[in-house]
């Protein structure tokens, strides 16, 4: 089984092409290709497939075998993969997805991507939709009780739940402790990812992510998205800014008059290979 190791701000996954491969146990071979030390080392797989409704589609597992409905990153090197390898030879992509069908602009140079800007769709902030278990139609800027420490949180899905939190600085963020307390809190019944977000200026701010089923990840593409609607929502920044990550930098733009958030970033390959058979089975 062929395969294809990728990365949108250090944010990796294992890619297969499933118009040449064949997949059976997707989840089971997220856990094993995931693995840092007896697989390949990732935040997941993903799996490129036909779609009678777009350009490809797009399956992503996280690295404990769950399945996500949207990868901010994921959907870049989706994008990038579908036009060098020839899927969709073109420089605007469609590309379904469980939350949706995404357009997509690509950068490109000397026929390679080199970074894409994605349609994320509006920002859901009812919190039946998102979903949250809470006595209001929206959580913004609201106090939760955490471990005995109070926050401010504000959450938001971009396709997946998120729950922000805005702190002093980054580098002192509790985020393992906290970010897996609330990932599996009662309040968010599918679980949720948590941003932790120190505000720089009007247009940048720096993020760390505890992601659901995957744990500390370098980037998370819809965690900066909705780290910059709940900035934008609690008045910290104008509606354009660049989110600083482990990974990279990631910009973001809350177009409030259509309602859609885009976001521009890079996409890279780091290589390709074949899986053994006894890995694969």
């Amino acid at each position: 089984m062929k395969f294809t190791k990728m990365h949108g701000t250090g944010n990796d996954y294992v890619y297969i092409n499933c118009f040449k491969e064949e997949v059976s146990n997707p989840a089971e071979l997220a856990i094993k290709i995931s693995n840092r030390n007896f697989g390949i080392g990732s935040d997941g797989l993903i799996l490129i497939k036909p779609s009678d409704v777009a350009d490809c589609k797009m399956d992503i597992y996280n690295a404990d075998g769950s399945l996500a409905k949207m990868c901010g990153n994921g959907i870049r090197c989706v994008a990038k993969y579908a036009y060098e390898y020839g899927i969709a030879k073109k420089e605007k992509l469609t590309i379904e997805t469980f939350s949706g069908i995404k357009t997509l602009d690509l950068e490109t140079k000397d026929n390679r991507v080199i970074n894409v800007n994605v349609n994320m769709g509006e920002p859901k902030l009812n919190t039946k939709e998102i979903p949250v278990l809470y006595n209001k139609d929206n959580i913004i800027n609201e106090k939760v009780l955490v471990k005995y420490e109070e926050y401010y949180v504000t959450c938001v899905s971009m396709g997946n739940p998120h729950c922000v939190l805005f702190v002093a600085d980054t580098v002192n963020a509790n985020v393992e402790s906290v970010g897996s307390y609330l990932e599996k809190h009662e309040m968010f019944p599918e679980g949720v990812n948590v941003e932790f977000v120190q505000v720089i200026n009007r247009g940048q701010i720096r993020m760390r992510v505890w992601e659901r089923g995957s744990g500390e990840t370098m980037s998370c593409g819809t965690g900066a998205c909705a780290s910059v609607v709940a900035a934008i929502l609690n008045g910290y920044t104008d509606n354009k800014v660049e989110v600083e990550v482990l990974g990279g930098r990631l910009w973001i733009h809350w177009d409030k008059e259509n309602n859609f958030v885009y976001m521009k970033g890079s996409a890279m390959e780091v290589y390709s290979g074949e899986l053994s058979k006894e890995f694969a089975m």
